[in-house]
């Protein structure tokens, strides 16, 4: 069988491209090419998994007239003969897109050839590549139930299958974690992160969290505070008399690299509410403080984030109401009732799919007409 994934431009749609290929790859014997732009996180990420790459020329769309639209424009016609020429030289069974610019070009051509089509949409409300493309392909396989209406018209196409994470998101053990971590098993652990990047208003406001539970014997902090960031928050403690090495409880690390690990050992965690990340606290059944990244497209972190919420599962703090104190005082009420936290972890793992990427990877084979 020969597949085309296509995604890129954020990690959200690159990483769960490559955890669909790897499940593909253990169902059924598949030879995989993954297309993305030359200019985008992919082209760096994708060869190092291994895969075959391949680039075309894509464009976004901003929602005014600009001559930046019809450079975007020219761009993307390029990309879609490209995509053509790509497609019919590959001759694949299926092409899946995950999100991002390039799978406008590329699954329009595999649609328009007669090739069996496929997106994912992780979030809530669809992105405008994903939106275009449903009424074109085949099947949408989506991450949450609400976001079936948000197709409209395509509606009967969606399949609500999850969000797809690494296994080893799954697989990782508290035990081992806690120790590789250098965590105290003793101890409630909680787990913030805003992003590879960090986000300094997190930041900001975790600097007050600090100063409160510094030195608690029943409570740890593991803080990512992203590596643009991380010398913020270590001078903002600094200025309160706070070193966190002498605190015994408190971890500022500027990027986590094990991830699996880190949430293992979580009891709480204070993220933002992008749709990969959710999906790894709720196979893992963390409970969580969401404080959904304002600027993302139609805001659509906050509507991932109401979902949780609404099923119990989450805390939502809003950008804008974002204080110390506020955060202080949500985690201080949340660590302090043993009863909603279980009640909490129960609702998110409740939300979990574990079986997502499985899942999407029965359907592109099944869509593809292969046994």
């Amino acid at each position: 069988m020969k597949i085309i994934i296509s995604g890129g431009g954020t990690g959200g749609h690159i990483y769960p491209a490559l955890t669909i290929a790897r499940a593909i790859k253990e169902a059924h014997p598949a030879d995989i090419l993954f297309v993305g732009t030359r200019e985008g996180l992919e082209a760096d990420i994708v060869p190092k998994e291994g895969l075959p790459f391949a680039t075309v020329d894509a464009g976004g769309l901003e929602r005014r007239l600009t001559w930046g639209n019809l450079r975007a424009l020219l761009r993307t016609a390029a990309g879609l003969v490209a995509s053509f020429a790509l497609v019919r030289r590959f001759r694949p069974d299926i092409v899946i897109g995950t999100g991002g610019y390039v799978c406008g070009p590329v699954l329009l051509a595999a649609s328009l050839l007669g090739i069996p089509t496929l997106i994912q949409e992780q979030n809530v409300i669809p992105g405008v590549t994903n939106r275009i493309l449903a009424r074109f392909v085949a099947k949408i396989a989506v991450g949450y139930d609400e976001a079936a209406q948000n197709f409209g018209a395509n509606r009967d196409k969606v399949i609500v299958t999850g969000n797809p994470v690494r296994r080893d998101i799954i697989t990782a053990t508290r035990a081992e974690s806690l120790a590789a971590l250098g965590l105290a098993a003793d101890k409630l652990t909680v787990l913030v992160a805003g992003g590879s990047r960090g986000a300094r208003s997190i930041n900001t406001a975790m600097a007050d969290v600090h100063a409160r539970f510094a030195g608690r014997p029943d409570i740890q902090i593991l803080h990512a505070a992203g590596s643009g960031e991380y010398n913020n928050i270590v001078g903002l403690l600094g200025r309160q008399g706070i070193d966190p090495a002498k605190t015994g409880n408190i971890s500022i690390v500027p990027y986590l690299y094990n991830m699996p690990q880190a949430l293992a050992a979580a009891d709480i965690a204070v993220f933002r509410a992008g749709a990969i990340g959710l999906a790894e606290l709720t196979v893992r059944g963390i409970p969580a403080v969401l404080i959904p990244y304002p600027h993302a497209a139609e805001n659509h972190q906050e509507f991932n984030a109401r979902v949780l919420e609404s099923r119990g599962a989450a805390v939502v703090i809003r950008d804008a109401d974002l204080s110390g104190g506020l955060l202080a005082d949500t985690l201080e009420t949340l660590l302090g009732d043993a009863d909603r936290l279980k009640a909490m972890a129960a609702a998110s793992r409740a939300l979990g799919r574990p079986d997502a990427a499985a899942a999407i990877a029965a359907l592109a084979v099944d869509l593809a007409g292969r046994p």
